[in-house]
């Protein structure tokens, strides 16, 4: 790549002061707030690459910036459905050696499915790390570009979340289910 001239550096840079602010309010208007942030970056990093793309007038470079990150969050959320999907696919898919003892446990996996498609994305991923990568915290927590503290707290309360999610189940039948499985600290089935 080669090095940006100096002209196409102010540029950006004024276009960045001039669109940042309502940049920020459109993607907030369309996702989560934690994520709005990186969102925009990906979305001005996208800019700077592509700048010779980017409309001169700044009323068309604001409406080509709306559009792609349109474009960024449909692509965000294709991943983050995919992600769901194949964490409910490992959790719906019988171990090879299954044996008649563990078909039992078919209730309480369809209980933990329903639990989880209950649980933010962000609950869902902290669990997937842990549990289906076998990541350590502090590897977790980089994975996520967080701190190992707020992957902690982030953990904690997703398994939490998960637990009160199948206690409502459980409730809501009105009983104990005697297959209900029971979550271990690390958010793994018992």
């Amino acid at each position: 790549m080669s090095q940006p001239t100096a002209d196409a550096e102010t540029a950006f840079r004024a276009l960045f002061q001039a669109t940042y602010d309502d940049l920020v309010c459109f993607v907030e208007r369309r996702t989560h707030l934690a994520i709005a942030d990186d969102v925009v970056a990906e979305v001005f990093l996208t800019a700077w690459r592509r700048f010779a793309d980017v409309p001169e007038t700044l009323d068309n470079a604001r409406a080509w910036l709306f559009v792609t990150a349109q474009h960024t969050l449909r692509n965000r959320q294709r991943s983050d459905q995919r992600q769901r999907s194949l964490a409910l696919r490992i959790l719906r898919e019988p171990n090879d050696t299954a044996t008649a003892a563990e078909a039992d446990g078919v209730a309480a996996r369809v209980d933990l499915v329903r639990a989880w498609q209950h649980l933010s994305p962000d609950d869902q991923q902290a669990l997937t790390l842990t549990v289906f990568e076998n990541l350590t915290g502090a590897q977790a927590a980089r994975v996520l570009g967080i701190s190992r503290a707020a992957f902690s707290v982030r953990l904690l309360r997703a398994r939490r979340r998960l637990r009160r999610r199948l206690h409502q189940q459980e409730a809501t039948a009105g009983h104990r289910h005697p297959t209900s499985t029971p979550i271990s600290e690390t958010g793994a089935p018992l």
